[in-house]
């Protein structure tokens, strides 16, 4: 299996609490600590580890976080291809609650790749499966010359510019930032609708649909930070290696569980599939 995600990279600090501060109040943490997040670093870290190894298409701050960001995802076993921007690296700060519950706060802009950035687009040709995040229509493009694509709703407004084809969307019941009412053409040809806990339905091109339920949690839960993102890494994954749709969604609800069970963005991760 060759994977590949195309996306965005945030710089982020957790801070684990008893429970999210009311207005003017002043809570303290347990723990803290920092690490490259961001749902295409989740996803890609997440299927380096299903598949052995992935490629990591990005742009990234021409700053010392920036740099950071950049040396950690190597270490995570990322085959990094960043652009870089003359703009600070988008940060962000997670509060991390009993409930295992996360609170974010982002500074900064979504960096994407472009399309026309000089990074290794052709190793995409090669590439079993891809996950898209972030990056302008020509980067979609250039995502599309992989066998498999999955991209999330989060990306609709690049989608629909760039008319690609995807095999499948990943959106939210629940999220408004991450629902899908049908904008792209082609439709894809499954869009999956996840609901946390609830787990989610699917429904086809053709018409054709149904639900799929969560999986157990492998140990007591940590926080939700990466979940969604790891689930999505599942879904391309085993998509891309042939799997049924039944099957790939049983592995992306195991990769979403294992990753409520570790602390902040890869602990606890799906290592086999």
């Amino acid at each position: 299996m060759r994977v590949a995600v195309v996306g965005h990279v945030e710089w982020i600090e957790f801070a684990r609490i008893a429970r999210v501060p009311a207005p003017g109040e002043i809570v303290h943490a347990s723990e803290s600590w920092e690490e490259p997040g961001g749902g295409g670093t989740v996803s890609a870290v997440q299927l380096a580890k299903l598949a052995g190894g992935a490629d990591f298409f990005c742009a990234l701050g021409d700053d010392e976080v920036g740099r950071r960001a950049e040396r950690a995802l190597e270490e995570q076993g990322l085959r990094v291809h960043a652009a870089l921007r003359a703009e600070p690296q988008r940060r962000a700060f997670v509060h991390l609650d009993e409930a295992a519950e996360r609170t974010i706060t982002v500074i900064g802009d979504r960096l994407g790749p472009r399309g026309d950035d000089p990074l290794p687009w052709e190793l995409l040709d090669d590439a079993d499966a891809v996950y898209y995040t972030a990056g302008d229509a020509a980067a979609a493009r250039h995502a599309r010359r992989a066998r498999t694509m999955v991209a999330t709703a989060r990306g609709l407004e690049t989608l629909v510019e760039s008319g690609v084809e995807l095999d499948a969307l990943v959106a939210s019941a629940k999220d408004e930032g991450e629902r899908y009412r049908g904008e792209l053409d082609p439709p894809p040809r499954v869009v999956v609708r996840t609901a946390g806990g609830a787990g989610g339905e699917w429904k086809a091109r053709d018409g054709t649909g149904g639900r799929y339920r969560a999986a157990a949690l492998p140990g007591p839960p940590s926080d939700a930070y990466g979940a969604g993102d790891s689930f999505a890494a599942g879904l391309t994954f085993g998509l891309g290696e042939g799997r049924s749709l039944d099957d790939a969604l049983a592995l992306a609800t195991r990769c979403g569980a294992a990753a409520l069970t570790g602390p902040g963005c890869f602990a606890g991760q799906l290592t086999r599939a």
